[in-house]
């Protein structure tokens, strides 16, 4: 599993031109779920996730957290995650998780992040998504479920 996380000042998504999900400060994190991720996965990586202390505080170090700064979550499933470029130019996606076992994990990742995050905006998966945003830092993180 991994998570592309990117810590935002504002970050919206769009299908047919109709937002769906918009927050404010926080963070956007696209979700790439693989075959043999397991809901102990998601477990381990939304509790690294919320507990991330990368929002500054009075003196400039990132030592808070989603929770100290009040901060919302935008959670948008994508597979492209697990694009494999070895061979060729054009990606494989082959490592990527199945539509079904997808989605499966990223429904039980947004139940978990509601859990403790009590504003949690989502994605529509397998839908054509415009996601925007404006990268506060710019500061962006890789969570990969294999290295952590």
């Amino acid at each position: 599993m991994r998570f592309v996380i990117q810590r935002v000042t504002q970050s919206s998504v769009s299908v047919d031109g109709t937002v769906i999900g918009k927050i404010g400060k926080g963070l956007l994190v696209l979700i790439g779920v693989a075959e043999e991720d397991t809901e102990e996965t998601a477990d381990k990586l939304v509790r690294k996730l919320t507990g991330l202390r990368v929002f500054e505080d009075e003196n400039g170090k990132t030592n808070l957290s989603l929770a100290d700064v009040k901060g919302e979550l935008l959670l948008i499933s994508q597979f492209t995650l697990y694009a494999n470029c070895k061979k060729g130019n054009r990606p494989s996606f082959t490592e990527a998780g199945s539509p079904q076992k997808a989605n499966a994990l990223y429904e039980y990742i947004i139940a978990k992040c509601r859990e403790n995050v009590p504003s949690v905006e989502t994605g529509s998966f397998g839908a054509e998504m415009k996601v925007s945003l404006v990268n506060d830092g710019p500061f962006t993180v890789l969570l990969d479920s294999e290295k952590i």
